[in-house]
C-alpha cells in the first residue's frame, strides 16, 4: 500500500513501541557496597531518559558486604532525597522479576570498559529473550571509569582514604 508516494513494507519481526503516554521506568540494579561517584554519574546522566529510576539494591546472602543493606539503602535515599524521579528499593531474586513487579521496562547499566560490556551483553540478551526487559547501557564518564565498589572496599579495608571516590 502506498500513501503519498511512500511504499509500506512488511517487516519480518514485530516492533514494540513504548507510547509517549507510558511512563518509562528503569531499574538500576547493584549491590552498591558502597555507591560510588561512578554510579551517581550514570544515574544523573540517565535521568533525562526515564520518568523514574529505581535504584535496586540486590540482597545476596552468599556475598559478604562491607556495609549493611539498611546502611546502603539509607545512604542512597539521603543522597537522592530531593529528586522525586529516583526511588530506592531492595530486592531478592532475579532482577528481571523485580523489574516486572515494579512495572519497569528497562534495566539501566553503567559500563566502564569492554570487560563490563562482555559481561553485561549476555545477561541483557537473556533478560530480553526470557523476560522482555530491555537493557540500556551508559558508558561511564572518563573521570569515573576506574572506580568500582570493590576498589573502594579494598581501600576502606586497609584504612585508606576513599573519600574522593564516593559521594
Amino acid at each position: 500500500m502506498t500513501r503519498k508516494g511512500i511504499k509500506s513494507v512488511s517487516l519480518p519481526y514485530k516492533i514494540d513501541i513504548v507510547s509517549n503516554t507510558t511512563k518509562k521506568i528503569a531499574v538500576f540494579p547493584g549491590s552498591f557496597d558502597p555507591i560510588t561517584l561512578g554510579h551517581v554519574d550514570i544515574i544523573n546522566r540517565a535521568l533525562p531518559l526515564f520518568d523514574t529510576i529505581i535504584i535496586a539494591i540486590g540482597s545476596n546472602a552468599t556475598k559478604k558486604h562491607m556495609w549493611t543493606l539498611q546502611d546502603r539503602k539509607t545512604a542512597i535515599e539521603q543522597l537522592f532525597k530531593n529528586n522525586n524521579a529516583i526511588k530506592v528499593a531492595t530486592y531478592d531474586g532475579l532482577t528481571a522479576t523485580f523489574c516486572k513487579s515494579q512495572g519497569a521496562q528497562f534495566i539501566l547499566r553503567g559500563l566502564r570498559n569492554s570487560t563490563d560490556f562482555e559481561y553485561e551483553q549476555t545477561i541483557a540478551q537473556a533478560n530480553y529473550k526470557v523476560n522482555g526487559i530491555d537493557s540500556v547501557f551508559i558508558i561511564s564518564s572518563p573521570e569515573y571509569g576506574f572506580i568500582s565498589s570493590s576498589i573502594v572496599r579494598d581501600i576502606a579495608r586497609n584504612g585508606g582514604d576513599y573519600s574522593k571516590l564516593v559521594p
